[in-house]
């Protein structure tokens, strides 16, 4: 007697089955990661500029919008997060007086991060006010802040 051995079109069709259950969940899934990671890049970048003009506020008594500058006239720091994919920039408010500040970090078009339709936009100011928008200006503050 003859064992048969190999696999029947039944058992194919349920392992193709599986394999198509697993990629429909990993792949949502590792575009939400990949965007969490996007959007935790912005927030660190901002993050370190909120640490450097408060360190220039105590050396200087004001804050400075000379992101690229080198001490003691700027902060140091460069125009993009660590991968490239946001373009950072510090505005100064207040008057003359220079007793404010504002961090923002815009997606860089054909980052990585260019296609998260919902966060499009950070900002960080000197109080630690976060905001977030979209592509339509809408605040989109608390999804993109987690």
């Amino acid at each position: 007697m003859r064992v048969a051995t190999g696999v029947t079109l039944v058992e194919l069709a349920i392992g193709l089955v599986v394999v198509a259950v697993i990629v429909a969940i990993a792949i949502p899934v590792h575009r939400v990661h990949r965007l969490r990671s996007a959007r935790h890049e912005a927030i660190n970048a901002l993050q370190h500029i909120q640490t450097a003009e408060e360190g220039f506020f105590v050396a200087h008594d004001r804050y400075t919008a000379a992101l690229t500058a080198q001490p003691p006239l700027g902060l140091g720091l460069t125009e993009r997060s660590a991968s490239g994919r946001y373009q950072l920039s510090v505005e100064v408010s207040d008057g003359g007086n220079l007793l404010g500040f504002a961090a923002r970090a815009h997606v860089r078009p054909g980052s990585a991060a260019a296609d998260d339709p919902i966060c499009r936009s950070f900002s960080l100011d000197q109080n630690g006010l976060r905001s977030a928008r979209d592509d339509a200006g809408h605040d989109e503050t608390t999804e993109c802040w987690r």
